[in-house]
Parts: structure tokens; C-alpha cells; sequence
């Protein structure tokens, strides 16, 4: 944590520290009773059938609104904007305490170890690549085919053991556990898994993947994209070695993401990007090459200018969550998830695709399919109909959905594109998510509108423009 430079940096760094906490103070509930203020909570979208609706946005899961504390911090700390790390005037060194304070901040949020490193990126994949290209030589990697395509695609480079979707958590561990025993040559291996799953919701048991892993000599990583902006997530506690994950889907936007965990690994490969920021010293060598010395801080692979403002954003957020305290906030989740899935079960088309059964926690993440519709028609007309914004499609996990669906999920299939036209089944499926944000009218408007689209039909035609199913206004 760097030190504030004088007096006067301290006082501008106040100024925003101060609006952030006004504005927590003004929309926090202390029974977590109303949804936190999020921007677009009163943008009104016209309908194909005439007229506006509030937009009930219930895609979290892909990218959740900014929460308004974050925006009005950002806002805030905007004049005040300059260079990290490479200016000696005043808005350079209030932006670099800002940005190394925001480090600070994620590390606390994240319950890190002392000395474990906070690297900013882009996002989960970002995280999730960047380590991939830390692996020690013969490391193999362990992977459950129920991950997203952010930590199932990156270890290329590596020797990767794909494990069959298990169907409960003790299933889980033990097939790790398995995989880990009957590993040749026996050396440095790696598990990834993820903290709760983008198409189902439902919460892994990482704590004893972590300990199975260790037990077998490997380390783990916890890709906490959905679990993060959900639920309190302690690296202590749950004893992962690295966790990844996105800022803008825990209410930040400006595509930042960290990479927080174990230095060893980190430090003893070559950086993620070579430049300006990840070398110490560089100078010419007499034969006419360069020689390099590269931090063995997080800077290593933070190269080329820093995303401040992303990073700043995501800092935000970590201390909006926190102050707004987890346990009302899963509360309330658990609120808005027994009205959707007792919405949902009240419609005997409706399936809803888990891996574990109805009792499994999970987070506001519910996907389903109905039968006898396209999942890209009846998301299509959620949205013309009914002005309410759901994910369709395979979710950027196409084995697992393929698996779910009770097809081959070596089978074929887009991200999000839809395999048949209006009326006709697809292999596709339905995601409805939300979190901190959502307030009870948007799911109550969603079930609604399920239960009158199933009885009654859509109202409108629709067509397939471009791979995506449209309301026809031709």
C-alpha cells in the first residue's frame, strides 16, 4: 500500500472516499429489505406491442448493473484522473495511491493470505489465461466439463484431464480425487473449478475440492465470477490457492478483472505481457540485445497502462458489498429465488436444468427449458412482449448444457445462437439471473409472463435475423 504523497492528495482522496460513503449510507437498508440502487433501475424500453415498460433487467449473470455507489465513486474520482506509476505530478500520484489502495482493498474483500499478490487484468478469462501461462513445466490440469469457457479452455498449453459432470457434491470430490490419485508422472498439478455455476446456479463444494487437491499435492483455482458478487468469498477459509474473477459482474463496469492468490508461480514465469510497467531495469547488452529485469511484484503482469478507473470501480464494489453486508444480501437472493423456481414449478413445461437437485444452494442463477418452444423464440418474446432481458442460448458452457439437455456434449453448438426457427425445439436453453439489484417486481413480472406465454402463445411473429430470433415487423 503506497503512501498518500501530502496533505493535499489525501484531502482529494477524502472528497471521494466521502461521497462513496453518503451514498451507501443514503440506499442501505439494514434488513436488506429493497434491492440496492443500480443504474438503469428506471430505463423504460418500448414493447412490439405498443407502448413502454420499466426495463426488468434479469441477465446478472452475463453482466450485472453498475451499482449507483460505484458510478457515483467513479464520478467522483474522474477529475482527479492522471497516470499510474510513471507521473511525479499531483493527479499521478493521487491515481497510483488510488490504484494500490484499490489492490489493498480486493485483498481484504477476498480474505487473502499475507503474501499473496492481487494482479488486475481484464477479467475471469483474462485471470484465468494469465495463469495458464504461469504453469510449471509438466503441470497438469484437472477440469470438470461443468465449467465456463473461461477456465475450461485456457490450459492449452498443458496436459488437461477433463472430468465427466458429477451429479452431487460428494461425486464431485470424489471423482477428483480419482483423477488426482491415478495421475502419471505423479508432479505439479492443478485443479480448476468453479464457486457457483453460470448455468445452474448452484454452489460447488470448493472447500473439499481444495482439501482433495492438496491432499493429492495439487493446487486449485476458484474461478468466482458467479460466486463473487453473490456471496463472501475467503481464500483463507475456503484454502485456494488462486481466485479469478470479473468486475462487471460484481456491479463494476470498465472491464477490469483480478487474479488474486499464491506469488511462487506468478513470479518464476516469464510476464503475461512484456512492456512498460512489468520491467524494472532494461538495457542494451554490448552484442546488441536488451536485457531485462522484471518486477517480482503484481506489476510483473500488469503491463502497458492500468485500466485505473476499472480498477478503482472494482474496489468500489468490494466495499458497496461489504458495507451492505452479505448476510442480508443472500437473504434477499434466497427471497427472489424461491419466488422464481415456485413461479416456474407451477408450469408443467417448464424443466429446470440442475446438477445436484432442488435442495443444492445456489445462487440467483435459474435455467430452464420449455417444451415445445425455441429457447431463442420464448427469450425473444420475453423481451418484445414484456420488456424483461434473459440469456439464451448455451451460456458459454456448451458441455455442461449439452449434458444437461440429455444430448452428447461433444455435440455441436453456438454461444447464445439458436439451432431452429420460431416454433420448432432447440437444443438451446433459457437463463434467468439476478442478484443485489433486482427488486421482487422484476422476477414477479418474469413468472408472469412465463405462465401467459405457455397458456396463451406469444402475441407477435417473430424470424431469425443474423443467428438471433427477432420480432418480425415486416
Amino acid at each position: 500500500m503506497s503512501a498518500r504523497p501530502d496533505a493535499a492528495v489525501a484531502t482529494a482522496v477524502t472528497l471521494v472516499e466521502t461521497t462513496a460513503v453518503e451514498t451507501a449510507v443514503e440506499s442501505a437498508d439494514p434488513c436488506c429489505a429493497a434491492p440496492l440502487p443500480v443504474l438503469g433501475r428506471d430505463v423504460t424500453v418500448p414493447l412490439v406491442t405498443g407502448g413502454e415498460v420499466t426495463y426488468a433487467a434479469l441477465d446478472y449473470a452475463a453482466s450485472a448493473p453498475a451499482l449507483q455507489r460505484v458510478w457515483d465513486d467513479v464520478a467522483a474520482y474522474a477529475p482527479y484522473y492522471g497516470s499510474v506509476h510513471r507521473g511525479a505530478g499531483y493527479l499521478s500520484q493521487l491515481s497510483t495511491d488510488l490504484f494500490e489502495n484499490s489492490r489493498v482493498t480486493v485483498a481484504e474483500f477476498l480474505d487473502c493470505r499475507p503474501g499473496d499478490q492481487v494482479v488486475f487484468t481484464r477479467s475471469t478469462t483474462d485471470s484465468l489465461n494469465l495463469l495458464a501461462a504461469t504453469l510449471p513445466a509438466d503441470c497438469q490440469v484437472f477440469v470438470f466439463e461443468t465449467e465456463h469457457h473461461a477456465s475450461l479452455l485456457p490450459w492449452r498449453d498443458a496436459r488437461v484431464t477433463y472430468l465427466n459432470a458429477p451429479r452431487t457434491p460428494e461425486q464431485a470430490v470424489a471423482t477428483l480425487e480419482r483423477a488426482l490419485a491415478d495421475r502419471d508422472p505423479y508432479g505439479p498439478a492443478l485443479v480448476c473449478v468453479t464457486g457457483a455455476s453460470n448455468v445452474t446456479g448452484e454452489l460447488w463444494p470448493v472447500k473439499e475440492l481444495a482439501a482433495a487437491a492438496h491432499a493429492h499435492g495439487a493446487r486449485i483455482v476458484l474461478d468466482a465470477a458467479q460466486l463473487a458478487p453473490h456471496h463472501p468469498v475467503s481464500v483463507q477459509e475456503l484454502d485456494v490457492d488462486w481466485i479469478a474473477f470479473s468486475g462487471h459482474k460484481l456491479y463494476a463496469p470498465f472491464g477490469s478483472g483480478v487474479l488474486a492468490g499464491r506469488a511462487d508461480w506468478l513470479q518464476d514465469s516469464e510476464p503475461y505481457l512484456a512492456g512498460g510497467g512489468a520491467s524494472r531495469k532494461v538495457a542494451r547488452r554490448a552484442d546488441g540485445g536488451v536485457d531485462v529485469e522484471w518486477h517480482t511484484t503484481a506489476a510483473r503482469h500488469e503491463a502497458g497502462s492500468p485500466n485505473v478507473i476499472g480498477v478503482y470501480s472494482i474496489a468500489s464494489a468490494c466495499k458497496a458489498l461489504t458495507e451492505a453486508g452479505f448476510d442480508s444480501l443472500v437473504e434477499r437472493e434466497r427471497h427472489l429465488i424461491a419466488k422464481v423456481r415456485e413461479g416456474l414449478a407451477e408450469v408443467p413445461e417448464v424443466k429446470v436444468l440442475s446438477l445436484f437437485g432442488d435442495d443444492a444452494p445456489r445462487v440467483g442463477v435459474i435455467s430452464f427449458v420449455v417444451e415445445g418452444w425455441n429457447s431463442s423464440h420464448f427469450a425473444a418474446a420475453l423481451s418484445a412482449e414484456y420488456g424483461i432481458g434473459v440469456r439464451d442460448g448455451l451460456f458459454c458452457a456448451h458441455p455442461l448444457v449439452r449434458t444437461l439437455l440429455g444430448s452428447d456434449p461433444q455435440d455441436p453448438g453456438e454461444c447464445g445462437a439458436p439451432e431452429a426457427a420460431p416454433g420448432e425445439t432447440s437444443l438451446n436453453a433459457i437463463r434467468v439471473s439476478f442478484g443485489a439489484g433486482t427488486p421482487d417486481e422484476h422476477v414477479e413480472r418474469f413468472v408472469g409472463a412465463v405462465k401467459e406465454l405457455v397458456r396463451d402463445g406469444a402475441q407477435w411473429k417473430y424470424r431469425t435475423e443474423d443467428g438471433r430470433c427477432v420480432p418480425d415487423r415486416g
